[in-house]
């Protein structure tokens, strides 16, 4: 009797072992089932695309061939720097070829107005002396012609011509150079102005038939219309 107990205790006990054995096989396949999904999960949110390559490529081809932003001068402000001092409008365009022209007008023209009026100085003293009774006074020798009586008409003439023509040379050069600084004013303004004015390359004529109407008889007739592209 004790032998048939201890077979069937024996039993169960097997019975039992196998149940947890297989129940704990079931966990680990489980648990190795859910890993094997969230590392699929956390692949998929991680890795890239199969075109990111692609695209950055073509952002890349892109952002290295989008047109540049074309820079355009404040023509207010090019009014100002050509104001301020001469040529600084044009440095502002970025013009910079015209400034041998500005300073070579500027500086011809102010050597133009030192020269004459020296000379103007000079034989306005020497006409001063020329035509006064001090025999101390004679800075006229200097600039008479070799040979000519400074009691004479013709000397005090010279001076008095001489004098006349270098104030009047100097006087236009002073204009000159008031109206060159105004004209660069204008160019530095009108360039600005300009930066952004399309010139087409296209000049083309078209001959083509049209229909005229003339406003008398208020008929149509025909004739050629030529227009021009530029």
């Amino acid at each position: 009797m004790k032998r048939g107990w201890v077979l069937v205790l024996t039993m169960v006990g097997l019975s039992c072992a196998l149940h947890a054995q297989q129940a704990g096989n079931d966990s680990v396949h489980s648990v190795a089932t859910d890993m094997r999904e969230f590392d699929v999960r956390v692949t998929d949110m991680v890795a890239p695309p199969a075109d990111t390559a692609a695209i950055m490529a073509d952002t890349r081809h892109k952002t290295d061939h989008a047109p540049q932003a074309v820079w355009l001068p404040d023509p207010q402000k090019s009014l100002w720097y050509a104001f301020i001092f001469p040529g600084a409008g044009q440095i502002y365009n970025r013009s910079y070829w015209k400034l041998p022209i500005v300073y070579g007008g500027a500086v011809g023209l102010v050597y133009g107005i030192s020269w004459n009026n020296r000379y103007y100085k000079e034989y306005a003293q020497a006409y001063r002396d020329i035509m006064d009774s001090d025999p101390n006074t004679k800075s006229y020798e200097n600039l008479l012609p070799y040979g000519t009586d400074p009691n004479s008409s013709y000397a005090q003439n010279l001076m008095k011509n001489k004098h006349n023509t270098y104030r009047r040379y100097r006087d236009l050069c002073i204009v000159g150079a008031v109206a060159f600084y105004a004209l660069t004013i204008i160019d530095a303004y009108v360039d600005a102005q300009l930066a952004d004015f399309d010139i087409s390359p296209d000049l083309s004529m078209r001959v083509r038939p049209t229909l005229l109407v003339t406003e008398n008889t208020q008929k149509p007739s025909f004739g050629v219309g030529i227009g021009f592209n530029f």
